[in-house]
């Protein structure tokens, strides 16, 4: 068996299923676990929404801790996310501020006209 190390893709069958994630037998025996966080892009509420226990999977290695446990990410491995569009891009965005700050200054004159008046 190759030497595990971080960042090496791996494929693992799901041994165990926990609220907080599954747990992936490795070749040559050892465990690994994939966080809830780390099974999928978007969010997962249960893990047996994506695995079953008996699946094959392939995951990357993202962390491998002192006392030996390893730390898998299946997310990693799939396409990323598509960029988001940024905020402040849009051009029009000044004009149209602009334009509501008049406006709404222009009523809160025609307001206070209309309550000064009502007091008279």
């Amino acid at each position: 068996m190759a030497e595990l190390e971080v960042g090496a893709v791996v494929e693992g069958t799901v041994t165990r299923i926990t609220p907080y994630g599954a747990f992936l037998t490795l070749e040559g025996g050892k465990v690994g676990l994939v966080h809830i966080s780390e099974i999928d892009r978007n969010y997962v509420r249960d893990v047996h929404d994506h695995l079953r226990e008996n699946d094959v999977v392939q995951a990357k290695i993202i962390a491998i801790k002192e006392d030996g446990k390893i730390d898998l990410s299946i997310k990693a491995l799939q396409d990323p996310a598509p960029p988001r569009p940024r905020r402040g891009v849009d051009p029009d965005f000044e004009a149209r501020l602009k334009r509501f700050m008049r406006q709404s200054e222009e009523r809160q004159v025609d307001f206070k006209r209309a309550v000064e008046h009502k007091r008279k």
